[in-house]
């Protein structure tokens, strides 16, 4: 039986609710549905999702970051912060089903604070790495979803969507999202469509989206038994089309 799971930075879910909940009800394959950017505090998460039958765990934080799991059947949080990351920003949560464990995660930027917020970036990426090592270790099937706020390749952006050191291209950055695949995991989207101009985010400014100068950020990497079972993946430009759209769009995977 197929499972489908979908990332969205939805850049502040209270805003755009009824975009999500509409996403939810025309792609009824989805089983579990990660939001990142919520911002909001976990107590003001909108009751409209479960009011419409969903599920909702939700690792909240005022004004800014915050994650989420929207499901259709009942899941259990593992952990709602990412082992060996000391900070305290919503940045990760992490649920299981009955058969597989999902990390939502929402990577910090890089590009603010200078120096010190750089290096924020790069703990939690080696946080994410220790996590990943673990799971591996425990023949854990799983899978990491979110905004990275990394492009892997310079095949991932569009030209001169970023300037010269941008840290969402910075060396560093990129070796810390290569660790993870040399670990063992497997960027689903890639798998799949290796050589493709793809983009999961395009800026409000200078019609970004109507040049499409964009940007692939939001990722899926999947251990190997997840891997071995990938099936399909689906990233959903139309959803930029929409009336106050979120600058990034849903990505879903499908697992045979």
């Amino acid at each position: 039986m197929s499972f489908s799971f979908a990332t969205w930075n939805i850049n502040s879910v209270r805003m755009r609710a009824p975009l999500v909940l509409d996403w939810l009800n025309r792609h009824s394959e989805c089983q579990l549905l990660a939001l990142q950017e919520i911002k909001c505090e976990t107590e003001q998460f909108p009751s409209l999702f479960e009011e419409n039958g969903f599920h909702c765990y939700v690792k909240g934080q005022k004004s800014y970051n915050g994650v989420a799991f929207i499901s259709r059947q009942p899941v259990t949080v593992t952990t709602d912060h990412l082992p060996g990351f000391d900070d305290p920003a919503a940045r990760y949560i992490e649920v299981a089903t009955d058969t597989l464990r999902i990390g939502n995660l929402y990577l910090p930027n890089g590009n603010s604070g200078g120096e010190k917020g750089f290096q924020t970036k790069l703990s939690f990426l080696e946080a994410l790495y220790q996590r990943a090592r673990t799971l591996l270790d425990q023949n854990q099937p799983f899978a990491f979803i979110g905004d990275y706020n990394v492009c892997p390749t310079d095949n991932d952006l569009a030209r001169k969507a970023l300037s010269e050191g941008d840290a969402l291209i910075a060396p560093a950055s990129r070796a810390g999202f290569r660790r993870l695949l040399w670990a063992g995991l497997t960027d689903a989207v890639r798998a799949l469509r290796p050589e493709e101009k793809l983009y999961t985010f395009w800026d409000y400014q200078a019609a970004a989206f109507q040049r499409n100068s964009g940007l692939r950020i939001d990722h899926a990497l999947l251990s190997p038994s997840l891997a071995d079972r990938l099936e399909s993946t689906f990233i959903d430009r139309d959803e930029r089309t929409r009336e106050k759209p979120s600058d990034h769009v849903p990505v879903m995977v499908t697992l045979a």
